[in-house]
């Protein structure tokens, strides 16, 4: 692979001795990755559970490595049912690492297409937070599904410039993820398309835009909180550098230890003047050192942690909510098991919506979604929604339909076909079903007359 002269350069001035190694990377063959949805199934299920080779990512406790140039995950009814997100190795990294605990506030910056926002959701199993942003609208709409797929349904889903964020949510999230966008060297291998962007927009340009967002972030977070900021770049002018101006900026943050994994590098005290020693508890990872591509990652708290005690209870959502269930919604929901909060519903013209606690009032941000879309009202009847479907386990309602993954009835329900289930155990006519694969949701079919009327997405389907 031909790399600019500019970029092999300072590369070997970095490397030193190890350049050899790094650019006879770029002659193996790029890895590919999934991550396990455990919001949905453990890791030891799905191995068993796995139709085809996969291999741990040994320092992803959910990762794994799998053939890309042989398999295709992402046309398997699995991937449909939210099990897994297709994602390069070290690009897990940074949502790995930082600590998220249930009921956290959670913030990622710049979330699209999907990949940290929908770890961060999973570990946070339904409670608390996820404000997923982004300022491409067309992106967040892919990040949107890839939210709603997972089954997470705390969240809110915002297409906004960082700075106009940091107005509504001032010293508001415990923890912060920016994975900030950036000149794309660790992606070379990967992506040979990257090496002419970077020639447009290098590191200096990018730069600029990383210092930025990380001083909004930082007024964003708790005192106390932490903030993973993460690049897949080598240049220290975004990495080292950012870190140490924020620091220069607001003296409280205080880098800390990441998990440790074998294959990592520790950050360049150098890349600061004076040197910092402190810079090197962030991390580096190179693909000549571990199977993935590059990225840089540094974790930070803001001051202290508070005590306990003195943790603040979370409020209801904020806004017009506390409405009962539509009868016509209601007549619907006496078939799931959920206890639901009528303090936390909120109907929005003909959508019902189901809002996460805490969540805070977005009127004046562009916004794609706020909370749980649980259905429509229309023409006296409820309609239940895609996202409420991927939220459900399959025993949560009480009229499901299941089909095996070797079932040409599962593809054909992914294609948007009426299918024949009078045969299927649990099939009722006249009412709405979960179809399910090997037990786990994939969407809504109407029953009629021995057949199902297929009511899956049609901006999911299977192509």
């Amino acid at each position: 692979m031909k790399l600019p002269v500019t970029f092999e350069e300072k590369m070997g001035g970095l490397l030193g001795d190890e350049m050899d190694a790094y650019l006879a990377c770029y002659e193996e063959p790029r890895y590919y990755g999934l991550r396990v949805n455990t919001g949905k199934i453990s890791v030891e299920e799905f191995q068993k559970l796995c139709p085809f080779e996969i291999t741990p990512i040994p320092w992803i406790e959910n990762g794994f490595y799998y053939d890309g140039e042989r398999l295709s995950p992402a046309k398997h009814p699995y991937y449909f049912a939210g099990l897994y997100y297709l994602q390069e190795p070290s690009a897990m990294t940074p949502a790995n690492r930082l600590p998220i605990e249930p009921g956290d506030k959670v913030l990622d910056v710049c979330a699209a297409p999907g990949g940290k926002a929908t770890e961060i959701g999973a570990r946070l199993k339904g409670e608390g937070l996820l404000v997923a942003n982004d300022i491409s609208s067309s992106r967040a709409k892919g990040l949107l599904k890839n939210i709603e797929v997972f089954g997470i349904g705390n969240v809110a889903v915002l297409c906004e410039e960082p700075g106009k964020l940091e107005t509504y949510f001032p010293e508001y999230f415990d923890k912060i993820l920016i994975d900030a966008p950036c000149s794309g060297e660790g992606m070379f291998r990967k992506d040979k398309k990257m090496v002419k962007a970077w020639e447009e927009h290098g590191p200096e340009y990018f730069s600029n835009i990383q210092r930025n967002i990380i001083l909004q972030a930082a007024r964003m977070l708790k005192k106390g909180g932490m903030l993973l900021y993460s690049t897949c770049t080598f240049d220290t002018r975004e990495n080292e550098q950012i870190i140490e101006g924020l620091r220069k900026e607001y003296p409280e943050f205080r880098i800390l230890d990441i998990r440790p994994y074998e294959g990592f590098c520790s950050g360049i005290a150098q890349a600061a003047m004076p040197p910092d020693e402190e810079l090197k508890k962030t991390v580096r990872i190179f693909p000549h050192k571990m199977k993935g591509e590059g990225h840089y990652l540094a974790l930070l708290r803001k001051g202290d942690a508070p005590p306990k005690s003195c943790l603040e209870k979370e409020p209801g959502p904020k806004g017009k909510t506390g409405q009962k269930l539509p009868k016509e919604a209601a007549a619907f929901f006496k078939d799931i098991s959920w206890e639901m909060d009528d303090g936390r519903l909120e109907l929005r013209g003909e959508r019902l919506y189901y809002m996460p606690t805490g969540v805070s009032d977005v009127r004046g941000i562009r916004f794609l979604r706020t909370g749980l879309l649980l259905g429509e009202l229309k023409k006296n009847r409820f309609e239940p929604s895609q996202a409420l479907a991927m939220c459900l386990k399959r025993e949560d309602y009480a009229y499901s339909i299941n089909l095996s993954s070797e079932d040409e009835r599962v593809f054909r329900y992914l294609k948007g076909e009426t299918l024949d289930v009078e045969n299927v155990e649990g099939f009722c006519d006249k009412t709405w079903q979960l179809v399910c694969v090997d037990g786990f949701p994939l969407g809504w079919g109407k029953a009629c007359g021995g057949v199902l009327k297929n009511k899956y997405l049609p901006g999911w389907r299977l192509c």
